[in-house]
């Protein structure tokens, strides 16, 4: 997805549907592809991302002077930023292109949406090569930073890109030579093109990205918002159980029985700590295990057996308590 073809393939993919009432029962080969793809549920961090997305395109749309409003994505691994940023930038791209279908006759029609990477170790260059790698702008090795840099500006405004969304945000050490020539070139970024930038990491609040004077003026122009792991009880609702409903309601399943994944609630709360991607890759796992072996389930059992991802293994493993040394 991090060029514009890849990136439009996505955004313009029919999401995966669930089975309706009265709908013809699909094969087993093709309720495997369904649950290996299986819905996005909506999240509040879903929501809320999009939410501030329209409302920030809206209030930087006539800016001239100065960098437009942005936001940060934060939160640990495993809560579903990325997921958020995408289901984001689908929205705006469908969107857009409602509302500004191509001409008849022309072939290219505006780009909305871009999705990037920070690459390990990014440098300006590497990170302005990124930017044009996705617009299919063509860089060598002899061009400089600038170049790459004026060529992207250029393209970008002309293709009428209006929303930029850049992941592993993480990986930028402003404290560190490379990283603040490459914070700096986003900076210029910016303020040169007439968009919008929602950027997603790791604890990002906790990294260096916000520290000094680099960090002081990213701090002064992003909002914040936390992307973190759902709770078991939130007030009077039930955001995990609710989350779980849904999920269930998805399955492709023909003898699961209603009310199971809700009802052990707290045990996967618990397995999990309420990380959106710990938690769905065992429901999506245990209802293609259910389809090979024939039983056609979900059940607690099914759920137990299915080995989480390292770090939800690791968090819920039992602390064992180091025997006290002898004075």
């Amino acid at each position: 997805m991090t060029t514009w073809q890849g990136w439009q393939r996505f955004a313009t993919a029919p999401p995966p549907t669930p089975p309706k009432p009265g709908d013809a029962p699909r094969s087993p080969e093709e309720r495997l592809a369904y649950h290996s793809a299986f819905v996005t549920v909506r999240t509040p961090a879903i929501d809320t991302l999009t939410t501030q997305v329209r409302t920030l395109m809206i209030l930087g749309r006539h800016q001239q002077t100065t960098a437009r409003p942005s936001l940060i994505v934060t939160g640990p691994a495993a809560a579903g930023k990325t997921t958020a940023l995408l289901e984001a930038g689908r929205t705006c791209h469908l969107a857009h292109t409602r509302k500004n279908p191509a001409p008849p006759g022309r072939t290219h029609q505006q780009v909305p949406v871009a999705y990037l990477l920070v690459p390990p170790g990014a440098t300006a260059k590497t990170l302005a090569t990124e930017f044009a790698r996705y617009l299919g702008i063509p860089t060598t090795t002899r061009m400089t930073q600038t170049q790459i840099t004026e060529a992207v500006c250029h393209t970008y405004t002309a293709a009428g890109v209006r929303l930029i969304l850049i992941d592993e945000i993480h990986r930028l050490n402003p404290r560190t030579t490379t990283g603040a020539e490459a914070t700096d070139l986003l900076k210029d970024l910016t303020e040169r093109i007439r968009a919008t930038f929602v950027y997603t990491g790791i604890d990002a609040a906790a990294t260096p990205l916000f520290a000094g004077v680099r960090g002081a003026q990213l701090a002064g122009r992003a909002s914040l918002i936390t992307c973190g792991p759902l709770p078991a009880r939130h007030g009077q609702t039930r955001p995990l159980t609710n989350l779980l409903t849904d999920m269930e309601n998805a399955l492709d399943l023909t003898q699961h029985t209603p009310g199971t994944l809700p009802r052990h609630a707290s045990d996967l709360h618990q397995r999990t700590a309420g990380r959106i991607g710990s938690l769905a890759r065992p429901i999506r796992q245990a209802a293609i295990t259910a389809i090979c072996d024939g039983t056609e389930r979900i059940t607690k059992k099914a759920l137990e057996a299915i080995q989480l991802d390292h770090l939800a293994e690791e968090a819920s493993r039992p602390r064992t308590r180091r025997p006290a040394t002898p004075a």
